[in-house]
């Protein structure tokens, strides 16, 4: 039976960009060849931590919604354990009627933040890629 889910994971803020990605793809790929489907996924990007986490005071933060076996949370708590460079973890279980109704809310924002996010992105490209002398 499958259950939905919400992951929280924060990475290491001393990693670089394609670092980051990594551990945010090797993290993707597990959920699905564990079984997971994945429903939306949220960047909240480089924060500032309540306390120090070895030493860290800020942390990449990556937040992903999904469906899959109950199996497969521990196989997904090892894999975090094991990893160095993600810092701290959490796995939320949502049971009853209200709170999947609750996920699926969390679900559709996270879906039109991350479209926004990239709408910007593009229209920053676009507005970088005209030649100075051509702006509207």
């Amino acid at each position: 039976m499958t259950r939905h889910y919400e992951t929280l994971f924060v990475v290491k803020p001393t990693l670089t960009e394609e670092e980051i990605k990594s551990q945010i793809e090797n993290v993707k790929s597990i959920l699905e060849k564990n079984g997971a489907q994945i429903a939306a996924t949220f960047d909240w990007g480089m924060r500032r931590l309540a306390y120090e986490i070895e030493k860290n005071p800020r942390g990449y933060y990556y937040v992903i919604y999904y469906t899959a076996p109950s199996s497969l949370i521990k196989e997904l708590e090892r894999n975090f354990r094991y990893n160095e460079d993600i810092i701290r973890f959490l796995n939320v279980k949502y049971e009853n009627k209200k709170e999947i109704n609750a996920w699926q809310n969390l679900v559709n924002k996270a879906g039109a933040a991350s479209a926004k996010k990239e709408e910007a992105q593009k229209e920053a490209e676009t507005k970088a890629a005209e030649p100075a002398g051509e702006s509207a």
